[in-house]
Formats: structure tokens, C-alpha cells, sequence
């Protein structure tokens, strides 16, 4: 057995010597490739199976999910169906939520007027602080119970590596590493925790490109502000694959936009060859029900709305107090959202929304619930409990258009990271210079494609 080891081995290598200069880089890839033929002869001479299945269903689905023909069809179904699930079971929920919430701040009201509390307590611990933790709760709470457990089924089957899998040789076209397609898996969850899975990446250059792009793929805190809006863009049609398909597409741009901005960087600030990369897919395993529920509950879910109730109770005070404390005949938040506005109106957006996008840098999740802050304390005082309710916040009385919500949708897929991602690639690159990179990167290529749609639909009559 021995001897036949090291006879397979010293085929493999005497086929690396005859390689010229130009097909160097493909040794690490013939070594690999040989190695694992090796071994499968290997396997098969010593190891017997004593009853051979009828049907491999690991090869039988992996010829489907993984083919050149069907595997970025059934990736995309799947995609589909999540969001589908998402948007259609998060409905009910998420208005009933909003109801009773809201009915508990009615009672916290008539509590502070029980009490004869000065006004500022009410408005800033109640309509502040409160309000704020309720449209959180309301808003965030139902899509992520549902879309969390889905993706944590599919990872626990095994099918993220296969993503991978399909994904690898077109980030070997973009001129970076195979393993960026898992690091940019994760950021599906959490871009934070797709930085910190760059290091299973070697090569330094290209750890750096996989930590600059993770930001392109909307993150768990960015799902349910696309969900809500691609919801508004379909109120009215009483279907919601509109709103499923706009969700795919959003995170399929977001994907091209990875290649896209990888390949540049590739070619300009971040030259170099590509690594051989060789995944081994792992079988398919059967879902474990309870570990699912407690990872997507309890490690995800819980997690990501701890963080956002941590951020929004502060910036809801934040908010009232800005919203409420004058300088002259207008209140410092109306300054702020003037001083941008000009700004917004450019790239198809208006200064509310860019300031509620800069006072949620704290996180992601929080930036739909300011900016609802933000149109209440400015103008008519609603109880936002349904998409219908929102329609008339925004378009009825903030005058927003179908353009608003889709340059407000690319401007959320695109803009800076959170905090925490920022904190997350400093802490890995150990580089101030390629943290601020990674802030102003996605924030320029952000307010470039805004700027491009709104002044093409602007053009072409449109709007």
C-alpha cells in the first residue's frame, strides 16, 4: 500500500515538471486535483461498502444544484422562495405587533398625564425612547423569525457551500480568491462576521478585497428595511412575488456589485494573480430541528434585535431631541435634513433620508425606525401599524415616489457600514488607511448609481 502511495504521489509531481513559465500558477491546482484522484483509487481498493444504495443522493442533487445549467437557476428558487415566505408570514405578525405596541404607548401616555409629568418626560421617554423600541420590535422582529430559520436550514443541510461552489469561478475571473464566495456567504448573515471569516484566506491581497466587498451583500440588519420597501413598491397589485422578485434582484445586484468592485480592485490598487483555491463539498446532512431553532433564534434572531434595541432606545432620544429643542423657526433635526437636502433631491432621495442613513452608522437595523421618527416629529403624528399606514407617511404627506424607494433601496444595499463592521475591519487589517476605504468605497459607489437612476428616470419623463 505504501509503494503504491508513493508511486501515485510521484506521478503527480513528475506531471508538475514539464510545466512552463506560463502554466506555473496551475500547479498548486494539478498537485491538489492529483492528490484527491489519488486518494479516491486509494479509497476504493481498501474500502468496501456492504450494501451499495440504489440512488446517491449526494451525486444526484449535486449534478443539479451545482451544474453549469441548473445550479444559478435552483440557487435563485431558492433565494425566491425564502423571501417569499418572508414577506407573505411576516404581514399579519408584524401589524398585530404594531397594534399592540402602540396601544401600549397610548396607556404609557395616559399614565404620564395621570401623574401630571412635565410634556418632556412623555415626549422623550415615550414618544422617544418607546416608540422608537416599538417600531423596531414591530418592524424587525416577524421578517427575521422567519427568514433566519430558513437560512440557517439550508446551511445546516449543506447547501452554502455549493454556493460557494457555483460562485468560485467567477471570483477567479474578478482576479480574486475562490474562498471570498464563502466569506461573502456569511455576510448574508452578518457583514462583521464575514470580515472576521476573510482570514480563512491566505493570500493578504486578497484577504483585503474579500473584507473591502463583504459590504455589498445586505446583511440580516438591512433585510427587513428592503422587505418593507420592496413592499411599498407593491402595494396596490395584492400579490407579493412583486415584492419577493424585487428582494432577489436587489441581492443579486449586490452580488454582481462584489465581482464588479473585486475586479477593480484587482486591477488597480490591489494587482496580483489569483490563488488556487479547491473546495471539498461536504454531504448532505439531515436538518437538525432544535439546533436550527436555537441557532436562528437564539444566536441570530435574539442577537440582531439586542443590538438594534440597544442602538434605537438612544437614537430615539436622540431623535425627539432633535426634533423638538429650536434654532430659530425650525427644530435642529429640519436644519440637518435641509442642510442635505439639496444633496438627496440629486440622487433621488431628500435630507431626511440621508440623515436617518448617518444616525443609523450605529447599525443597520435602525435606519427605517429613525427615519419614521424623523417624518413624525416633522409633521402629521401617526400610528404606523401596516404597509398601508407607511404608503401614507411617505408618499402622501413626504412626497416620495416610486424613485424614492428604489434609490432609497440601492442607497441601503450600497452605503457605508455599520459600526461594527467598520470596528471589525480595523481590528482585522490592523489599518486605519483601508478602514476608511471601506467606508467611502461603498458610500461613493452608492451615491454614483442613485445619482446615475434618478437622473436617467428624470430624463426619460419618468418621474
Amino acid at each position: 500500500m505504501n509503494q503504491h502511495c508513493s508511486s501515485k504521489l510521484d506521478d503527480i509531481l513528475s506531471q508538475t515538471r514539464h510545466l512552463n513559465p506560463q502554466g506555473a500558477i496551475n500547479i498548486n491546482d494539478t498537485i491538489v486535483a492529483g492528490i484527491y484522484n489519488a486518494a479516491e483509487e486509494i479509497t476504493n481498493l481498501v474500502v468496501r461498502q456492504q450494501e451499495k444504495p440504489r440512488i446517491d443522493w449526494d451525486r444526484t442533487l449535486d449534478d443539479i444544484l451545482t451544474s453549469r445549467v441548473w445550479g444559478f437557476p435552483s440557487m435563485l428558487l431558492l433565494l425566491s422562495a425564502i423571501f417569499w415566505l418572508t414577506i407573505t408570514g411576516a404581514n399579519y405578525p408584524s401589524e398585530l405587533l404594531a397594534t399592540g405596541l402602540f396601544w401600549v404607548q397610548d396607556r404609557l401616555t395616559d399614565f404620564c398625564h395621570y401623574l401630571k409629568a412635565p410634556e418632556w418626560v412623555n415626549g422623550l421617554f415615550v414618544e422617544g425612547v418607546y416608540r422608537s423600541l416599538a417600531w423596531v420590535v414591530s418592524v424587525m422582529l416577524p421578517p427575521m423569525a422567519i427568514f433566519f430559520p430558513c437560512f440557517t436550514l439550508l446551511e445546516d443541510m449543506g447547501y452554502l457551500p455549493r454556493v460557494a461552489f457555483n460562485l468560485d469561478r467567477f471570483f477567479k475571473k474578478a482576479g480574486t480568491h475562490g474562498k471570498q464566495a464563502l466569506t461573502m456567504s456569511m455576510g448574508f448573515g452578518c457583514n462583521a462576521a464575514g470580515i472576521v471569516a476573510c482570514r480563512i484566506i491566505e493570500s493578504p491581497r486578497e484577504r483585503l478585497i474579500a473584507m473591502l466587498t463583504n459590504n455589498f451583500v445586505p446583511c440580516n440588519g438591512r433585510f427587513p428595511t428592503l422587505i418593507a420597501l420592496a413592499s411599498l413598491l407593491v402595494l396596490g397589485l395584492g400579490t407579493t412575488f412583486g415584492a419577493t422578485f424585487i428582494v432577489v434582484g436587489v441581492v443579486m445586484l449586490g452580488i454582481l456589485m462584489t465581482l464588479f468592485v473585486s475586479w477593480l480592485l484587482s486591477k488597480t490598487l490591489l494587482k496580483g494573480i489569483p490563488s488556487s483555491f479547491t473546495l471539498e463539498l461536504p454531504p448532505y446532512r439531515k436538518p437538525q430541528v432544535a439546533k436550527i431553532i436555537v441557532r436562528s433564534i437564539f444566536d441570530r434572531t435574539i442577537f440582531v434585535l439586542g443590538r438594534a434595541i440597544c442602538m434605537a432606545a438612544p437614537a430615539g432620544a436622540v431623535i425627539w431631541l432633535l426634533a423638538n429643542i429650536d434654532l430659530g423657526n425650525h427644530s435642529i433635526l429640519i436644519h440637518i435634513a435641509n442642510f442635505f437636502n439639496s444633496f438627496g433631491q440629486l440622487i433621488g432621495l431628500d435630507g431626511f433620508i440621508l440623515t436617518a442613513f448617518i444616525l443609523g452608522l450605529p447599525a443597520n437595523e435602525i435606519v427605517l425606525p429613525i427615519l419614521i421618527m424623523s417624518y413624525l416629529a416633522s409633521g402629521t403624528m401617526l400610528e404606523l401599524n401596516s404597509i398601508q399606514a407607511l404608503q401614507q407617511l411617505f408618499v402622501v404627506e413626504h412626497g416620495w415616489t416610486w424613485l424614492t424607494a428604489v434609490c432609497m433601496m440601492l442607497f441601503s444595499l450600497l452605503h457605508f457600514p455599520c459600526s461594527t463592521t467598520l470596528w471589525t475591519i480595523w481590528r482585522e487589517s490592523a489599518s486605519i488607511k483601508w478602514t476608511i476605504l471601506a467606508a467611502i468605497l461603498p458610500l461613493s459607489i452608492a451615491c454614483a448609481v442613485c445619482f446615475i437612476v434618478a437622473q436617467s428616470a428624470r430624463l426619460l419623463g419618468l418621474v
